[in-house]
């Protein structure tokens, strides 16, 4: 079955920098589309970032444009997260989110556990 295993969260002060990283199994991670998305205490998710299949397209909301950078290692079979530049309004609970595309429009499926970040000095 498919497992999307998060980890890297933390406690960071602003301005401060986090890798989170998405381990995949139980699917041809290659050939999907990938997702970060997060969720503060009380509010609904929100989009963070998507990634292609290869890797070389990779778009990001622009609450974190230029802070966050989305990649992925095929033959590891993971999905990653560079946070630069921490905000505290970046705290919250991150997941990764395997993605089918129709259309041009995305659906998330198949979210991980989660992983806390918490960004507070």
């Amino acid at each position: 079955e498919v497992q999307l295993v998060d980890s890297g969260g933390g406690l960071v002060q602003p301005g401060g920098s986090l890798r989170l990283s998405c381990a995949a199994s139980g699917f041809t991670f290659s050939i999907y589309t990938m997702s970060w998305v997060r969720q503060a205490p009380g509010k609904g998710p929100e989009w963070v970032s998507t990634i292609n299949t290869g890797g070389d397209m990779p778009r990001h909301a622009d609450s974190v444009k230029g802070r966050f950078t989305i990649s992925r290692d095929n033959a590891k079979n993971t999905l990653y997260l560079q946070m630069n530049s921490l905000k505290p309004e970046d705290t919250a609970v991150y997941y990764c989110a395997k993605a089918y595309v129709i259309s041009g429009h995305y659906f998330l499926s198949d979210w991980g556990q989660g992983t806390q970040v918490a960004v507070s000095s």
